[in-house]
């Protein structure tokens, strides 16, 4: 008489590629693609079209959320997935793409190589602690969230015209410092995304900033 095997068969694994079907997957792809770009205009020092890179990439970042938490039928499967994806996009976006602003706009000094230091540290520590503990009370986070960084920056550089260069690569520096420094406090802010009026507000917030910068360019 056969002994039937009591293990069920596991589920075939999906493939990579499988996930970028995921429409909140996509769209943190194109907050992914924002911030490329928010990069190279930084680096060609066209920093007008680099802050509506990095405006745009916090909202594609907040719809992914708020689409993901509305859409039916993602497995935990998928929304580990996609919660992996949003960290490594978010140290790109929110760590490496602000110190690469300071960098460009301070003439690679080396001087300016310590506070790119300090943002990029605060970032993978502050992200690695969320991915840890989570949110603090399951409704605030501890630390200022770095998606504020990129938000606070697009706006203080509205205020670059009336300074001289080196000036304002003195308050571009101090200000991304002093950003590290409240994403590793023991502050405690709300989950602003989590808020479907304020990603509505962001929205705004994001096309007046376009519309700002874009006129400067043109």
């Amino acid at each position: 008489m056969s002994v039937k095997n009591s293990v069920p068969l596991q589920s075939k694994q999906p493939t990579i590629l499988s996930y970028v079907r995921d429409l909140p997957n996509l769209l943190s792809l194109s907050g992914l693609a924002c911030t490329i770009l928010a990069i190279y205009f930084s680096l060609t020092g066209l920093y007008m079209a680099a802050m509506i890179g990095m405006v745009w990439a916090v909202a594609f970042d907040w719809a992914d959320g708020l689409v993901a938490r509305k859409l039916k039928g993602r497995t935990a499967t998928d929304a580990k997935f996609g919660g992996q994806l949003d960290v490594v996009i978010d140290i790109v976006s929110y760590g490496v793409t602000p110190a690469i602003l300071l960098l460009s706009y301070g003439k690679f000094e080396p001087i300016y190589l310590i506070g790119a230091f300090v943002m990029l540290s605060a970032a993978a520590i502050r992200l690695s602690y969320f991915s840890t503990y989570g949110l603090a009370g399951g409704t605030k986070y501890t630390g200022l969230a770095l998606d504020n960084n990129s938000l606070i920056l697009v706006f203080i550089f509205l205020f670059e015209g009336f300074f001289t260069h080196g000036a304002f690569s003195i308050v571009l520096y101090i200000s991304g410092v002093g950003l590290a420094i409240l994403n590793v406090s023991e502050i405690k802010t709300p989950k602003l995304s989590g808020n479907s009026r304020n990603v509505y507000l962001l929205g705004a917030y994001t096309l007046g900033i376009t519309a700002i910068y874009g006129l400067q360019l043109m």
